[in-house]
């Protein structure tokens, strides 16, 4: 017997979402300790484009098919893999073959149980998003109940993600967001105050009735860094989850008041801090606190438009791709 062959996107050379291909390549099979999922619903990531451009400081080998995040149920083990059972429902963060395809192969400690209540689409949404914000609110952030919150683009992946585990953690949370839509979402998910990031002096009213904000997670540090800064209380702080360039600050803003500038990535959490996050996201998705809200879908044969739909402004929700 043949190969059992299944479609996946393929990227032979870096480029634009012209170089997402669908094709046919054979089913990976598990060794060891790996699973191999039948995916469901893949999740695609601002860093899933960055990554095809090959602009990104982590360069896959061509050719590659993208993504991490991914839902299905379990089709098959590796002799080593313990814990679960061929048919389980679970959703990985990380891959070892990229999870825009209709199998993929991941290492076991990839591989994390999915309530039944959570749907496929929203388990997909899970891996990259909620693990980074959830990095960026208390391994970086060091977040604490009461703290006031300023989530500077709330309405993507990642910042409702933060919003929902905020609001779980009993945080006063501020949040931006450049269109009606998303701020209403941004409104019906919990946040207590909301401002259109696009209004002249929308950061001075924010100051203003904040008296000063704990933690900023921002989402486009190239734009608003410096402005974040104005808006700190005494030993507040800025945790940068994502930028586009470079900017320039004045540092003396830090001064007076001990603030702090706080990068993050998720690639650098150690064992022990990926086990603390999917520990932490279970009990969320389990008792109802944590619940992706999925934007636009789209099929595998389209991921050169996912691709597209979310390096555009405005954005609600997480996009995917569904099977």
């Amino acid at each position: 017997m043949g190969e059992r062959l299944m479609r996946a996107v393929r990227v032979h050379a870096f480029g634009g979402p012209e170089a997402l291909r669908c094709e046919d390549v054979p089913v990976p099979v598990p060794q060891g300790s790996q699973v191999l999922v039948k995916v469901e619903a893949a999740g695609v990531n601002p860093v899933d484009t960055y990554i095809r451009t090959g602009a990104y400081a982590r360069k896959p080998a061509l050719p590659y098919t993208p993504g991490s995040d991914a839902a299905g149920t379990v089709a098959a083990l590796g002799a080593e893999a313990e814990g679960l059972a061929v048919g389980d429902r679970v959703y990985t963060s990380g891959t070892l073959s990229g999870s825009y395809a209709e199998y993929a192969l991941c290492e076991r400690t990839q591989v994390y149980p999915l309530p039944t209540a959570v749907d496929f689409a929203q388990g997909a949404a899970l891996g990259t998003p909620y693990a980074t914000a959830y990095r960026a609110l208390f391994q970086r952030g060091s977040a604490r109940p009461g703290e006031k919150l300023l989530i500077h683009g709330a309405t993507g992946g990642v910042g409702l993600a933060a919003l929902q585990l905020a609001v779980a953690a009993g945080m006063r949370i501020f949040a931006t967001g450049g269109t009606a839509e998303g701020r209403a979402l941004v409104r019906e998910q919990g946040a207590h105050a909301v401002f259109d990031h696009h209004a002249e002096g929308y950061l001075d009213e924010i100051g203003a009735r904040s008296g000063g904000i704990d933690i900023v997670l921002e989402m486009l540090a190239n734009v608003n860094l410096d402005r974040d800064l104005t808006v700190l209380s005494a030993g507040g702080r800025v945790v940068v989850v994502g930028s586009r360039g470079r900017i320039e600050i004045d540092p003396r803003a830090t001064m007076q008041r001990e603030t702090a500038i706080i990068g993050m990535t998720l690639f650098a959490a150690t064992p022990r801090e990926v086990a603390e996050i999917h520990a932490a996201l279970g009990a969320g998705l389990a008792n109802g606190s944590l619940r992706p809200v999925i934007g636009k879908r789209f099929s595998l044969a389209d991921a050169g438009k996912a691709h597209e739909a979310i390096t555009q402004t405005g954005t609600c929700g997480k996009i995917i791709i569904h099977f």
